[in-house]
């Protein structure tokens, strides 16, 4: 308990420490003339905020960077690109990148689709808020928790004359009427290289919620007197979907894909909660992950995370300016 208190004291301490040093800076700056106080005024709002991305973003970027060109437990012994050239050339790794390749294409295409699907079907519909709200819910839970909730669904249970816990399983021996053979309980999360898309399957329950929240604010968005155009010059309810709705939500379509790419690159949480990347289900983050903290090697590690970090960046760059091209069209 008396922790606690500790704990809670010291983050009011801080927060009042914060607010007063801001205060006086602020009081400070009023005694400056307009021009200048103006410019110090803004600095003393941005500069805590651009202190902390420093901090706690580029500062850790560059020793990232630095790190990965030194080798050993403690990151000491220098090795140049030693460790870029081991990633390229470890036959496993083969196989983390085809699990990528995997979560890349599947989690962004499917999702992509399905939420601009269920977006145009749920357009106008009654209960229209209550099935989005449904949709979105997924996007509430953490990855992690999600994770262990499909963890139950693909549970397996060797004896088939018991129900099984795993839902998956469950509906498998129920299809046995139904399907040649004899339909026994699988352990889904073992069976290569399967057990990769039935991690896939969590993410796309994810993101297809958050797909389909920004499609259908996108849909609603699109002006009234283009689609009744298209409609009075004889174009067929698809037609006008393709062609009117589609070109129109572009830059929300562009914002989907380039968001979902980026969590899928660095997805961490439901490999490593659901396989601990064993089985041949291995990505670039748990590899990251278990290269620096399992296996002692943290410059190996940080040449992986900095690979991500430039994949990323490109992707993050088209976010931005597709943003960009769409608040000054609007």
């Amino acid at each position: 308990m008396l922790d606690i208190l500790s704990s809670f004291t010291t983050v009011a301490l801080g927060i009042g420490a914060y607010f007063a040093t801001v205060g006086a800076l602020y009081g400070a700056t009023l005694l400056l003339p307009i021009g200048p106080r103006e410019r110090a005024q803004s600095w003393v709002f941005v500069g805590p905020a651009l202190a902390l991305l420093v901090i706690g973003l580029l500062v850790p970027a560059l020793r990232t960077i630095y790190l990965s060109f030194f080798t050993g437990p403690t990151a000491s012994k220098f090795t140049g690109i030693d460790n870029y050239r081991i990633m390229v050339t470890r036959s496993d790794n083969l196989i983390v990148l085809r699990n990528n390749f995997f979560w890349l294409v599947g989690v962004t295409s499917i999702s992509t689709i399905l939420g601009l699907g269920i977006a145009r079907l749920t357009d106008g519909m009654r209960g229209e808020s209550t099935a989005k709200a449904l949709i979105f819910m997924p996007m509430a839970i953490s990855l992690v928790g999600a994770g262990i909730i499909w963890k139950f669904v693909y549970a397996f249970t060797g004896d088939r004359s018991v129900d099984q816990i795993g839902l998956l399983n469950q509906m498998w021996i129920w299809l046995d009427p139904i399907l040649p053979g004899r339909q026994d309980p699988q352990q889904w999360l073992l069976i290569t290289p399967w057990n990769t898309f039935f991690l896939i399957a969590v993410m796309i329950w994810v993101q297809t919620g958050f797909a389909t929240v920004l499609f259908s604010a996108a849909i609603k968005g699109v002006d009234d007197t283009l689609l009744e155009a298209a409609r009075i010059d004889g174009a067929t309810e698809r037609q006008v979907f393709f062609g009117v709705v589609i070109p129109s939500i572009r830059p929300t379509i562009v914002v989907v894909l380039t968001t979902t790419t980026i969590a899928v690159l660095k997805v961490f949480d439901v490999v490593r909660a659901m396989t601990g990347g064993n089985f041949e289900t291995e990505v670039i983050a748990n590899d990251m992950f278990d290269k620096s903290f399992r296996e002692g090697n943290p410059g190996y590690g940080a040449a992986l995370a900095t690979v991500l970090f430039l994949a990323v960046i490109p992707i993050v760059w088209v976010n931005v300016r597709s943003m960009r091209v769409s608040r000054e069209n609007a």
